[in-house]
């Protein structure tokens, strides 16, 4: 076949390092995109840079990684499974040492719902986590009005960020984790696996056939000699992990948006609450419009594609190999 034996453990820990540092190095953005897509009514923010920007001056720098711990728990196996998987369906799907276009969608499909059992709970908290910060700043727009003179009604902005000495009670992981098991049961944790399953399987299917691809252009033009080889595949593969990252990530935007409100449990004043996956449709075109569910989109992929690129260039350096092999 004239292709490497996948070996499981060290495609575990490749997947689990990647997702440690990719994390670590896009979390801010991730947590300004739940912010983005959660505004319904009340502007809070502006974009992306407004949100940064607020975000640090109301709960300063370490407010914009609020979720992270969560994240980076829980993100070393769902990469781990996500990249593992991938390879392992492809190598059984192959033929000859050859992969033909369905069976790299396939894999992908495989790939992506393998991720759901973890993936889900781990966005469940942290969408909780990194929400609470853009409630806390709408609260006092949703006091009670004091009467006004006659005249024309101001326009409805969002208010000052707020001081350190007036910042509520921040809620926690474990705090979250408990009433909803205590409530809900283990479903609580749940809560979104459709959504979620419908926005990783299609990300997957684009995503690993387009680096395949990509990453496969990189390797042609090597030459074949294998110290040139291995470099040229570190900075294709990184290249290829950023571009189809970034191509899928806003190809499966709407479904994160649909995504993201399912699994927000606390609703800001007048915001809409929703009973599965084809409300929450059919209410954000009826009140927002169809560009609300573009909501985001830069953001995800300048969070997805920096996340994939470090994480494929982290995945063919083959950590997981030299771990191994220093403790064989």
């Amino acid at each position: 076949m004239g292709e490497k034996r996948v070996s499981l453990p060290a495609k575990l820990i490749n997947g689990g390092v990647a997702g440690l540092v990719g994390v670590t190095c896009v979390f801010p953005i991730d947590l300004a995109k739940t912010r983005l897509q959660n505004q319904q009514g009340i502007q809070v923010y502006k974009g992306m840079f407004d949100c940064l920007a607020k975000t640090i001056r109301s709960e300063g720098y370490f407010g914009c990684y609020r979720g992270a711990a969560v994240n980076l728990t829980l993100v070393t196996p769902e990469k781990a499974i996500k990249l593992a998987a991938n390879d392992v369906f492809r190598q059984q799907l192959s033929k000859d040492g050859r992969l033909p276009l369905w069976g790299e969608v396939l894999a992908g499909c495989g790939a992506g719902t393998c991720q759901v059992v973890v993936t889900t709970p781990m966005e469940m908290l942290k969408i909780q986590l990194q929400d609470a910060g853009r409630l806390a700043a709408q609260r006092p727009v949703a006091a009670p009005a004091q009467p006004a003179a006659p005249g024309p009604a101001p326009p409805l902005v969002a208010p000052p960020p707020q001081t350190q000495s007036s910042r509520p009670q921040r809620p926690s992981a474990t705090g979250i984790t408990v009433e909803l098991l205590k409530t809900r049961g283990l479903t609580g944790l749940y809560r979104g696996a459709g959504a979620t399953l419908m926005r990783d399987v299609p990300f997957s299917m684009i995503y690993f056939p387009l680096f395949a691809n990509l990453n496969a252009l990189g390797r042609e033009s090597a030459g074949g000699q294998a110290d040139v080889q291995a470099q040229a595949s570190f900075w294709q593969s990184f290249m290829a992990g950023c571009c189809a990252g970034s191509v899928a990530a806003v190809a499966v935007t709407p479904l994160d948006v649909i995504k993201t409100r399912l699994q927000t449990l606390q609703k800001g004043e007048g915001e809409d609450t929703y009973r599965g996956i084809l409300d929450c449709t059919r209410r954000i075109m009826r009140r927002e419009g169809p560009s609300a569910f573009l909501k985001g989109a830069t953001c995800r992929a300048l969070v997805i594609a920096p996340l994939f690129g470090i994480a494929q260039g982290v995945y063919f350096l083959g950590v997981g190999e030299m771990v191994l092999g220093l403790l064989g």
